[in-house]
C-alpha cells in the first residue's frame, strides 16, 4: 500500500464510485478504500433481510412469512433514475449498462385532497384525468405545448416570456393555471421539493419539465427506471469500470488519518501504512471536521404484502405528496418496488417514504405517506443528518461529496459529481470524457 496515487477515494457510495471511474478512464492512478466490508456506503442495498433487522436493532429477526432472507436487497436510500437524465447518460457513455438490468417504474402518482391520482403521462391521459376540470385541461395542454416547443436559443418560441427574467409564477399566470395544477406541475413534473422556484427565472423549470417529458417519451409508463437487485448495483458497476482501468480497491480497510502538509492533503494512513496522493475524494463521514450539518432527512422503509391502494396494483411506483397538500415546506415522497425487481421475496413489496425534516417530531411529519401504505408488516425508521462541505477543496485538495437528499431521483447527485469534477480538474464536466477508449476492452468481450 506504500505507493503514490494521483487520487485516493474514501467510501464506495455512488458519487465516489462514479468519480473514481471517471478519473481512472482519464488515466489517473486511483486507490479506492472503504472502512465497510461492502460496497455502497450510505447508498447500499442490504442483504440478507436479517442484516437489515440487525442494522436497525430489531431483536426479533424476520418472521417466516418474509420468505428467504437472501431474496431481499433493501435500499437504504430510495431513488429512481430519470430515463433521460444525467445518471443514465453516465451509464451509457461508460458502458456500465452492460453490468446492469433495468425495469421501467410502472407509474408516478400525486396526492391531492387525501386521494392518489396518476400523473398523466400522455395527452390522452391528461384529458381523461380527474386531477383537473375540462377548461383547466385545455389551458394545461396549451402550457405543455408551449414548454415542448420552447427553445432558449430561438426567441420565436418565447411567446412573450423572457427565460432569464420572467418568473415561473408569471408563466403560470400567463396560461391562467389554477393552484392544483401549479402544485402538480411544479412538484410532480418539475420535481421541486419546495415552492421557492416560483419567484426564480422560469428557464430552469421549463428545462425540468422537458426532462420529465423526454424521459417519459422513452418508455411510456413513467419517466423512471430502477435496476434489478437494487441500487447497490450502481456503485458496484462503476467500481468495475475503475478496476478495468487500473483502479485499486480495498474494502474493510480502516482509515486512521488523512495526512496533511502545509494545509494540503498528501496521503491517507491505514493500519500503520501511508498511501500518498495529490487529491482526495470522500463522503462526509470520513472528514467530520470539514463538513457542516445542513438539515435532516427521515426515511421509513416499509415492508408490505400488498400493492399500494389506488395505484392499479402497480408493482413499482412513485407517489409525490406536494407540500401545499399537507401544510409543509417540503414534499413527502414514496418510492415503491417489489419482488418483480429481485429485491424482495415473492409477493412482497418495499415502500420507502422520505422527506426533509422540518420539526422536532419527524415521525409525525411522515404520517400522511405511511397512511397510504397501511397495513405495514414491518417498518424501519432512519433519521439522517445531511452534510455539505465547508470549503471548495481548492487549497486542501480534499473534495467531499454532499449527503444524499430527500429527492427521489439522482439528478442532484449528478450535479454534485459534475461540480466536484470541475473543482478537481479546473475544466467543465463533459460526458465525452467518460467514454471508454476504443480497444480498451481488457477481456470483456467474452461477456
Amino acid at each position: 500500500m506504500d505507493e503514490e496515487y494521483d487520487v485516493i477515494v474514501l467510501g464506495t457510495g455512488l458519487t465516489e464510485c462514479i468519480l473514481s471511474g471517471i478519473m481512472s478512464v482519464n488515466g489517473k492512478k486511483v486507490l479506492h478504500m472503504d472502512r465497510n466490508p461492502y460496497y455502497g456506503g450510505e447508498s447500499s442495498s442490504i442483504t440478507p433481510l436479517e442484516e437489515l433487522y440487525k442494522r436497525f436493532d430489531i431483536t426479533d429477526g424476520p418472521s417466516d412469512s418474509m420468505g428467504r432472507g437472501r431474496d431481499w436487497n433493501v435500499d437504504l436510500i430510495p431513488k429512481f433514475l430519470m430515463a433521460n437524465g444525467q445518471l443514465v447518460k453516465m451509464l451509457l457513455y461508460t458502458e456500465v449498462t452492460r453490468y446492469l438490468d433495468f425495469k421501467v417504474v410502472e407509474g408516478s402518482f400525486v396526492y391531492k385532497g387525501g386521494k392518489i391520482y396518476k400523473v398523466p403521462s400522455t395527452e390522452t391521459e391528461a384529458l381523461a384525468s380527474n386531477l383537473m376540470g375540462m377548461f383547466e385541461k385545455r389551458r394545461f395542454r396549451k402550457f405543455l405545448v408551449f414548454v415542448a416547443n420552447f427553445d432558449e436559443n430561438d426567441p420565436k418560441t418565447f411567446e412573450g416570456v423572457d427565460p432569464k427574467s420572467s418568473t415561473m409564477r408569471d408563466v403560470y399566470k400567463k396560461f391562467d393555471l389554477g393552484q392544483d395544477v401549479i402544485d402538480f406541475t411544479g412538484h410532480a413534473l418539475a420535481l421541486y421539493r419546495t415552492d421557492d422556484y416560483l419567484d426564480q427565472p422560469c428557464l430552469e423549470t421549463i428545462n425540468r419539465i422537458k426532462l420529465y417529458s423526454e424521459s417519459l417519451a422513452r418508455y411510456g409508463k413513467s419517466p423512471y427506471l430502477y435496476p434489478l437487485y437494487g441500487l447497490g448495483e450502481l456503485p458496484q458497476g462503476f467500481a468495475r469500470l475503475s478496476a478495468i482501468y487500473g483502479g485499486t480497491y480495498m474494502l474493510n480497510k480502516s482509515v486512521d488519518e488523512i495526512v496533511m502538509e502545509k494545509g494540503k492533503v498528501v496521503g491517507v494512513k491505514s493500519e500503520g501504512e501511508v498511501a500518498r496522493c495529490k487529491q482526495l475524494i470522500c463522503d462526509p463521514s470520513y472528514i467530520p471536521d470539514r463538513v457542516r450539518k445542513a438539515g435532516q432527512v427521515i426515511r421509513v422503509i416499509c415492508i408490505l404484502s400488498h400493492p399500494i391502494r389506488s395505484t392499479n396494483d402497480a408493482n413499482s411506483c412513485q407517489i409525490i405528496i406536494p407540500q401545499n397538500q399537507v401544510n409543509r415546506k417540503s414534499d413527502i415522497y414514496v418510492c415503491m418496488i417489489s419482488y418483480a425487481h429481485n429485491v424482495a421475496a415473492q409477493g412482497k413489496y418495499i415502500a420507502i417514504a422520505s422527506t426533509t425534516v422540518e420539526t422536532s417530531e419527524p415521525e409525525k411529519e411522515i404520517e400522511p405517506a405511511l397512511d397510504l401504505l397501511e397495513p405495514i408488516d414491518q417498518k424501519f425508521v432512519a433519521i439522517s443528518d445531511l452534510f455539505e462541505p465547508t470549503d471548495d477543496g481548492a487549497e486542501s485538495q480534499v473534495f467531499s461529496s454532499h449527503s444524499y437528499d430527500a429527492t427521489t431521483h439522482f439528478e442532484t447527485t449528478c450535479n454534485d459529481i459534475k461540480d466536484i469534477y470541475k473543482r478537481m480538474t479546473g475544466t467543465d464536466f463533459d460526458f465525452e470524457n467518460m467514454k471508454r477508449k476504443q480497444n480498451d476492452v481488457f477481456g470483456e468481450d467474452e461477456q
